[in-house]
């Protein structure tokens, strides 16, 4: 029968969305849309551009890949001028429909404008319906929108006034892009949790959520939209200002482990040199014998060199990856098992028949489609399997715009490490430490975010607050169970306190 992927045989946490501007190019929509299909990795449920011949903004977004909205290149005609943004969308809050595919396109008292989100807001709720109560009107069940209203509702003079009463109430995780008449306008959350880049091409201004993007078009990296900082392109050029809200840096350290491409730039850092780090510091931590290191690809291919590198035990290409599944296709019958993740991957089994392998892995969710993955690699001959994950467990939701399952799907919240040893049917298991994973990341511009691996939020999210209220008015729990707020930097990394 004709189905999709259900929710629980997906077991990686979903990617969130890409965000793309360009400013000062007559072709300004393809660009946007060659960016975008470059940051597809990020969200693959809609596409959008929305563009500015300094008069009329313009739009066209669909659901599916870049290439399916974008299949006509007649679609660019209807998108002129020298101004645009785009996005590629994976649903964390809404759900997923056409009325909640980006950019939103807007008029309003102060004009037209347009708009582009990656993140997520954890006091949403509690802004939509006040904005509601006040006689606000929802098109979308995107967070995304609720910045529209508040910038609305604004009585500041000119747009980045606007932008920094909006963002004085909103609190969580955000890099955006805004497109006006004659404005490209880039701004990122006072934390820095989602990456944000600036790039340049000639007389071009560029701003993507990972500098891959910036490589397809042949433009150089700049450097990184900073926390809290709103970065205006125009005819006079571009200037900077600033939030009012100050805090400690917390950029999400899963960036380095699994959603970004190895190849970009983020956090000011190369991705690829980050991830060898983790392979290196895992192998270092917990080595073992064996005749091979092989990864599960893409996303453990770098961990897994610099696992090999460190533990001079030789690198192998055991897994091979069919990148070519849709998100619909005909099941064969049911009891051909692990049909989901055979259809995904495929042994080579002249490498590994009789032989003790390690395998690499980034992260483990609920730990279903690693444990199919054993079983097949047992079935090719594998004598031995060793599996190392090149992050600590994740024992708790992410609330910041990436969908990570529910606490009680989270296999290493509810077991421990020789429990989930046992369900993998493998004959070792290991995690890298948080101390590890710490040292293989930068730190000379702040802290990180690790509330997947630790449970401590640096901003707590208005249903954990409604949860914990409630535990004590129930009298279930005292104050000391709130979760701590936390922006992670190791010990060796943090700087003496001066007077």
């Amino acid at each position: 029968m004709d189905s999709t992927f259900s929710t629980s045989e997906i077991d990686k946490p979903r990617s969130n969305c890409a965000i793309v501007g360009v400013y000062g190019n007559n072709e300004a929509a393809k660009l946007v849309y060659l960016s975008l299909y470059a940051l597809q990795h990020r969200g693959q449920e809609s596409s959008g551009i929305a563009a500015s011949d300094d008069e009329t903004l313009h739009r066209h977004a669909g659901m599916g890949l870049v290439t399916n909205v974008f299949s006509n290149e007649k679609v660019f005609e209807s998108l002129p001028g020298r101004i645009a943004i785009g996005h590629n969308r994976y649903s964390t809050t809404g759900s997923t429909m056409l009325q909640n595919a980006q950019p939103f396109l807007v008029h309003f008292k102060h004009g037209s404008m347009a708009i582009s989100h990656n993140g997520n807001f954890v006091n949403a709720r509690t802004l939509r319906k006040q904005l509601e109560d006040e006689g606000s009107i929802f098109q979308t069940t995107s967070d995304t929108e609720i910045i529209l209203h508040l910038m609305a509702k604004s009585q500041a003079g000119d747009i980045v006034g606007r932008i920094k009463d909006a963002f004085n109430q909103l609190k969580g995780a955000y890099s955006l892009v805004i497109l006006t008449r004659r404005k490209l306008i880039a701004v990122r959350d006072p934390r820095g949790w989602r990456p944000l880049n600036i790039g340049r091409k000639r007389n071009t201004w560029l701003v993507a959520s990972e500098t891959c993007a910036f490589d397809l078009l042949d433009a150089k990296y700049v450097r990184e939209v900073e926390p809290g900082e709103v970065v205006v392109f125009d005819e006079h050029g571009e200037r900077s200002d600033f939030l009012e809200e100050k805090a400690p840096r917390a950029a999400c350290v899963f960036e380095f482990v699994y959603f970004s491409r190895p190849d970009s730039k983020i956090f000011d850092e190369n991705v690829d040199r980050a991830r060898r780090r983790l392979g290196k510091n895992l192998a270092n931590e917990h080595p073992v014998e064996a005749e091979m290191v092989i990864a599960v690809p893409d996303s453990s291919n770098t961990a897994a060199l610099g696992y090999a590198r460190n533990s001079g035990i030789k690198y192998e290409i055991g897994l091979i990856r069919n990148h070519y599944i849709g998100r619909t296709f005909i099941h064969p019958d049911q009891s051909v098992r692990d049909f989901n993740v055979r259809i995904k991957f495929n042994p080579v089994q002249g490498v590994l028949n009789g032989r003790r392998i390690i395998v690499v892995e980034d992260s483990i969710v609920r730990g279903t489609t690693l444990k199919n993955l054993v079983r097949l690699l047992r079935k090719a001959g594998a004598k031995e399997v060793h599996v190392r994950i090149s992050s600590p467990p994740i024992v708790s939701p992410c609330y910041y715009g990436m969908d990570f399952p529910t606490k009680k799907e989270l296999i290493a919240a509810n077991r421990s490490l020789e429990e989930i040893k046992t369900y993998l049917e493998v004959d070792s298991l290991k995690y890298l430490s948080l101390e590890g994973l710490l040292k293989s990341v930068p730190h000379e511009k702040g802290g990180y975010c690790t509330a997947c691996f630790t449970g401590e939020y640096p901003i707590v999210p208005e249903d954990m607050m409604d949860k914990f209220a409630n535990e004590r008015r129930n009298g279930h729990v005292g104050a000391h169970s709130m979760p701590a707020a936390a922006s992670h930097v190791p010990e060796h990394a943090k700087k003496p306190e001066t007077a």
